[in-house]
């Protein structure tokens, strides 16, 4: 009885390391696909498997999950040639994810793990669409006809990796202009705020001379005005108001009314 006992305990033990390897939970996030490895059809089912506990025979069938959530892939910065042949350097990131159920597609035609093919394979197409593009466009052109130049990568690349089973969700590409284009730019910017500057002051000279101008001119009418209404009666009044009644020391005596003829 006793060896009967540890016998079925033995052959649970054994059911249940087979159940755990024959099966694979697909995390949520996450898409499964099931490969055979052996036969004429070996590679992947037409099926895309969701997520939860799959079986599987372990060894006829190896089980691999692909993420479905948004990446986010910093690529080395490489050159590119514009029309007229000078070079730009260009520092793409690109945050995309996997089309829901594309999953088989992508391992079909690139038999890698997700990140080997974001990292890895995609990077020679990558650069192509941004040579076709450049291509497309003198540096002048590409300076003053920026955001259409980026539109017209941005939908190459959405074009592009969707017939490959992804999904761009954000395009940043980190373009920078030639040195000698960017010291231009960088004169042209420095002439523009010197001369705003310049105008700036003359706009303040301007504005003080009009108002020394302005005073000069309250100034002489006020004087003309003056002299307009000074009479032999007000000076007399002035000089009254402005005596402090001492007589001089010496000489005549001031005369403080003078006949009026």
């Amino acid at each position: 009885m006793k060896r009967n006992m540890i016998a079925l305990g033995a052959t649970l033990f054994v059911a249940l390391i087979v159940w755990i390897s024959c099966t694979e939970r697909i995390d949520a996030g996450y898409e499964g696909i099931k490969v055979k490895l052996y036969g004429s059809d070996k590679g992947v089912q037409d099926v895309s498997l969701v997520t939860g506990r799959v079986w599987y025979n372990p060894i006829t069938e190896s089980i691999y999950e692909f993420p479905t959530y948004v990446q986010t892939v910093n690529y080395e910065n490489f050159t590119v040639n514009a029309k007229d042949g000078s070079v730009f350097t260009v520092d793409p990131t690109l945050s995309l994810r996997v089309s829901n159920g594309s999953t088989p597609k992508i391992f079909i035609k690139y038999r890698k793990q997700i990140d080997e093919i974001l990292g890895n394979t995609l990077v020679n197409h990558i650069k192509d669409v941004y040579r076709i593009e450049f291509n497309k466009y003198s540096t002048d052109s590409i300076i003053s006809n920026r955001e259409k130049f980026e539109a017209g990568v941005q939908a190459k690349m959405i074009a592009f990796l969707e017939q490959e089973g992804f999904i761009l969700e954000q395009l940043t590409s980190g373009i920078q202009y030639p040195e000698a284009i960017t010291q231009a730019i960088n004169a042209k910017n420095a002439a523009i705020q010197k001369a705003q500057q310049a105008e700036n002051e003359l706009k303040v000279v301007e504005a003080d001379a009009k108002k020394m101008i302005v005073q000069a001119e309250a100034e002489a009418k006020a004087n003309e005005l003056r002299q307009t209404t000074l009479s032999p009666l007000i000076i007399q009044q002035q000089f009254i108001e402005k005596w402090d009644g001492s007589t001089p020391l010496y000489g005549n005596s001031p005369v403080i009314f003078k006949e009026l003829k």
